[in-house]
C-alpha cells in the first residue's frame, strides 16, 4: 500500500466495494468504507467521488469508474480521460499532495493497456501543468507488462515535449 494522501480507487458504479483493486480496498480499509459509500449513491461511469481513507494510511480515497472496452467505438478514451480529469479536480479541491493511481479500467474492464497509459499520462501532465499544489504521483502497475506499458508512453511523451 502507497503512503499518500489520497489513492484512486478503479470502482464499479455501486462503490460497493468488488474485485480487484476496488475489493482490496475496501477489504483494508475496513467496514468504514462500505458504510460511507452507501451514502453517495453509486458514481457514474467517467465520475469520481470522495471518500475518508478509514484504515489505510492515506487520508483521502478517489473512487472512479472506468469505461469498459468494448472495442473502442464507444467513446471509451474520452470517458477514461474524464476519469482522471474527475479525479483530479477533487485533488485540486481538496488540496490534496500526493496520490496514487492505479492502471484505471485496464483490469477485468478489459481496456487496452497501452492505450490506458497513454491517455493516463496525457491528463495527469494536463493537470500538473497547471497544478503547483500536486506534489507527487505514483501510478501503481499490478504487473510488469503495464508497468512497461507506461514506461513506454512516458518515453514518447517526454521526447514529444523535448
Amino acid at each position: 500500500m502507497q503512503k499518500v494522501d489520497a489513492i484512486i480507487n478503479a470502482a464499479n458504479n455501486s462503490l460497493m466495494g468488488g474485485g480487484g483493486v476496488d475489493g482490496s480496498i475496501h477489504q483494508a480499509a475496513g467496514p468504514g468504507l462500505l458504510d460511507e459509500c452507501k451514502k453517495l449513491g453509486g458514481c457514474p461511469t467517467g465520475e469520481a467521488k470522495i471518500t475518508g481513507g478509514y484504515n489505510l494510511p492515506a487520508k483521502w480515497i478517489i473512487h472512479t469508474v472506468g469505461p469498459v472496452w468494448s472495442g473502442g467505438g464507444n467513446g471509451e478514451d474520452e470517458v477514461l480521460a474524464r476519469c482522471y480529469k474527475s479525479c483530479l479536480a477533487l485533488v485540486d479541491q481538496y488540496k490534496i499532495k500526493t496520490i496514487a493511481f492505479p492502471s484505471i479500467s485496464t483490469g477485468v474492464f478489459r481496456f487496452p493497456p497501452e492505450r490506458a497509459s497513454r491517455i493516463a499520462l496525457r491528463e495527469i501532465n494536463a493537470f500538473l501543468e497547471g497544478n503547483i499544489s500536486l506534489e507527487e504521483v505514483v501510478i501503481v502497475c499490478f504487473n510488469d507488462i503495464s508497468y512497461q506499458y507506461y514506461l513506454k508512453s512516458f518515453g514518447e511523451m517526454h521526447s514529444i515535449n523535448h
